[in-house]
């Protein structure tokens, strides 16, 4: 049999050291009445003991809640005087350890209770769990006690991680520095130019290894801040930089694309034939018309500002028009024709129409026993352009720019069976594709395999095709090349980083993106170190 007096010594263990006096329970409140022992207490200024009363007073101290029920600690205590005559307090008022502190009002484990929530959930989401656990506090509390918090201690790593975040996408950027190791969040640091970095380096020495992505301001921060580190550039941003390079090679024979979905001899139709202005969106042929427009002008010997003010457009996109060669280079993903569920039943539409079966309710009728679960909407859009201009056969859109650039930059064994049928047509019409593709291989090799010391070969390999972009990201790799070389070469990558940014993200959007970075910074730091656990990117 468990007595009473041990039971609430058990529950509420910071009271052993007073003299309870009184346990019950009033309007929905738990409440403990205790004063504290009459034994000599030193004072907090010269560390003198007394034990002379001056008077006493009563506290409440909210604890954790017991029970689904808050308490409240209703505590006598005493304040002395100091028998010191040479301190500078003549009196002082006592203090319990683990359980008092001066102008405190809760709890150590409550206080810790609420840092927890606040490092979790911050303002307004904290006070709404405070609230379910019965412990009345506000956001702006919650917020003092998350900054008031000290930083989780940690030592300069072997192998740092760098890598930038967004405070304001497009406008405003800082760089998050961890641990590879552990995956711990170092720091925070507002901005992403190399003295930034380079400073935070000299303050803290130590790092062998710094893992970044190509940014060259990380790379001359680096090499400035610690020019004994070894530099290692991501892979995935080596495979990313190739991407862009890809998609902006196939921009130039896009041509080859758009004629081969129609066939050498051009569409074939049964009816009317189709004007080219009228079969693109008019976005596009707006930005062709343009094209032309200011590639005439300046054949003509006019200058951008004067082609500018002429037209009533931006001197930039009158500059982007003059570097691009074809109107091709100008059209981005998203005026390329996007995938349907119709598409499946497109040629049994066709096949259908050209037996003059017209009314769209029938054939909607017809496709959805043949499995389509679309709406009558969608046959009713797609077979209106044939009504208006009479088609009976349209020809299916050609693959756009980045669903090539995907077939491409994927791994062969990944793609589908028509998705690998569409590819190889593709190549088969455009040489230049075939080449690129080829290239991309072998840099996906040199990746998988870790093998840097192919690279060289395979950069010379690239200059002998023509494929001017391609060329670009060979020399943006001869640039940073110690550092790409080491990237292809070790098993460290900026993982963890990726994923420290990730969760960065996710504390933004908790708190509605209106943090500044210093409570930012709290939080990120805070949660990764109550987390303790290894990331798991980490090798």
């Amino acid at each position: 049999m468990v007595r009473c007096h041990d039971l609430v010594g058990d529950l509420f263990p910071h009271v052993r050291a007073l003299l309870l006096e009184r346990v019950f329970f009033e309007c929905g409140v738990v409440r403990l009445v205790a004063r504290t022992q009459p034994i000599g207490v030193a004072c907090h200024a010269c560390w003198a003991v007394s034990i002379r009363v001056h008077s006493v007073y009563v506290r409440r101290l909210e604890d954790t809640p017991v029970g689904d029920r808050p308490v409240v600690i209703e505590l006598t205590v005493r304040r002395l005087y100091c028998e010191n005559v040479a301190c500078t307090r003549r009196t002082f008022a006592e203090q319990v350890d683990g359980l008092t502190l001066r102008y405190g009002r809760r709890t150590p484990s409550s206080r810790r209770l609420l840092e927890a929530v606040a490092v979790a959930l911050a303002g307004r989401a904290g006070a709404r769990l405070a609230a379910a656990l019965h412990i009345k506090v506000s956001r702006t509390t919650l917020l003092r006690a998350i900054m008031a918090l000290s930083d989780p201690a940690w030592a300069v790593p072997n192998v740092l991680g760098v890598d930038d975040f967004a405070t304001r996408r497009g406008h405003h950027y800082g760089t998050v520095l961890i641990d590879c190791e552990t995956g711990q969040s170092l720091d925070l640091l507002t901005g992403w130019d190399a003295a930034t970095l380079a400073g935070w380096l000299r303050e803290h020495p130590g790092a062998e290894i710094i893992c970044r992505d190509r940014a060259g301001c990380y790379a001359d921060g680096a090499r400035t801040g610690a020019p004994n580190a070894v530099q290692v550039a991501d892979r995935f941003h080596l495979w990313q930089n190739l991407g862009t390079a890809v998609e902006a090679s196939i921009r130039l024979p896009i041509k080859c694309l758009k004629t081969s979905a129609a066939g050498p001899d051009g569409p074939t139709n049964d009816g009317d034939s189709v004007d080219a202005t009228k079969a693109m969106s008019p976005i596009e042929a707006r930005i062709r018309e343009r094209h032309a427009t200011i590639r005439a002008l300046l054949a003509q010997g006019h200058g951008i500002r004067e082609i500018a003010r002429e037209l009533r457009i931006g001197g930039n996109t009158v500059r982007r028009n003059a570097r691009a060669a074809v109107p091709e280079q100008l059209l981005t993903g998203r005026h390329q024709p996007r995938p349907s569920q119709l598409d499946p039943y497109k040629s049994h539409l066709d096949e259908r129409w050209a037996v003059g079966h017209t009314n769209a309710i029938q054939l909607h009728a017809e496709l959805q026993a043949l499995g389509h679960r679309g709406s009558y909407q969608i046959i009713s859009d797609y077979l209106r352009p044939r009504r208006r201009r009479r088609i009976r056969v349209v020809p299916p859109p050609p693959p756009g720019i980045r669903r090539v650039t995907g077939w491409m930059m994927r791994h062969p064994e990944r793609l589908g069976d028509e998705e690998r049928e569409q590819f190889a047509a593709v190549l088969a019409r455009c040489p230049e594709l075939k080449a690129l593709h080829a290239h991309v291989r072998g840099f996906a090799e040199i990746l998988q395999s870790r093998s840097g010391q192919h690279l060289k070969d395979w950069i010379a390999a690239t200059r002998t095709a023509d494929l001017s972009r391609l060329h670009a990201f060979a020399t943006g790799l001869e640039k940073d090349w110690d550092a790409v070389v080491q990237g292809l070469r070790t098993h460290w990558n900026s993982g963890p980083a990726e994923g420290r940014v990730h969760h960065i993200k996710m504390i933004k959007r908790q708190m509605f993106g209106r943090a500044k970075l210093p409570l930012l910074r709290k939080r990120v730091l805070l949660t990764a170190a109550q987390a303790g656990r290894r990331h798991p990117l980490c090798p």
